[in-house]
């Protein structure tokens, strides 16, 4: 694979800041086929009708679904594969905490909870690379790029986000050296990011979580993609099992 630009990527999350984000970038770095999904339909289609008025020359498929569910997902790649080819950049940006709550210790969380926010933060990821990295292989090339975050090392309140996420890191080292030389599987490790998420976060607790980075501001979505797009590009096809933190400055760690 002489680039995985100019050919076909996949990115789950669309819908979102940060999907959204990464599709653009992936598109300006020379992506010329992308298959976008999300849970929500109309984020979705915000996004696929930006993005179209941006890239004209880009060719688009969209579905609206779950990709934690297999069979949704299997739709997902299953209609991708038939209507652009091979994927050879898979960007799975679905994840979070899958509570009203931001924080809830760990004595009072439900088996639901923790149940959900592992299904959320992992279960996209091993349906859509079981489906994608058999055809990476035969090609002998893929980027494969995972979103995880700087608190999977733990983080008080977060313990089913942060073990989720632990595993994704965890994940994403053993796939590099599964799929090792040709495939490359890293990781991007944001700290707080603009997002829907954040937006709702109550001020103080913004501001302290701000002053833990020290550029003192969250990460915009655009630079958590730039990551994701080194991650996929050519120039960093010698780093694979990396878990890149963009995070102002706080250092992920187990």
């Amino acid at each position: 694979m002489s680039s995985p630009f100019g050919s076909v990527a996949a990115v789950t999350g669309a819908g979102g800041p940060m999907g959204r984000a990464v599709a653009s970038r992936l598109l300006t770095a020379g992506a010329s086929r992308i298959a976008l999904t999300d849970i929500s339909g109309t984020r979705l289609g915000e996004t696929v009708e930006s993005l179209e008025a941006m890239f004209p020359q880009a060719r688009f498929f969209s579905m609206r679904g779950d990709v934690t569910v297999a069979a949704e997902a299997s739709a997902f790649a299953q209609r991708t594969l038939a209507e652009l080819g091979g994927v050879d950049v898979l960007v799975n940006t679905v994840g979070g905490i899958r509570s009203p709550r931001l924080y809830t210790p760990f004595l009072d969380m439900s088996e639901e909870q923790w149940r959900a926010t592992f299904d959320l933060n992992l279960m996209g990821n091993f349906h859509l690379i079981r489906a994608f990295a058999p055809g990476m292989l035969e090609r002998q090339g893929g980027r494969i790029v995972n979103i995880a975050t700087v608190v999977f090392g733990g983080e008080a309140g977060q313990a089913d986000y942060a073990a989720a996420k632990a595993a994704v890191a965890s994940l994403t080292r053993c796939l590099a050296a599964e799929l090792a030389p040709h495939v490359t599987v890293n990781a991007v490790a944001p700290g707080l990011t603009r997002t829907s998420v954040t937006g709702n976060m109550p001020a103080d607790e913004a501001a302290r979580l701000v002053s833990l980075a020290f550029n003192r501001r969250m990460a915009e979505p655009e630079e958590i993609a730039e990551a994701v797009a080194f991650l996929a590009s050519e120039p960093a096809r010698f780093i694979t099992g990396e878990i890149l933190a963009v995070s102002g400055g706080i250092h992920p760690h187990l």
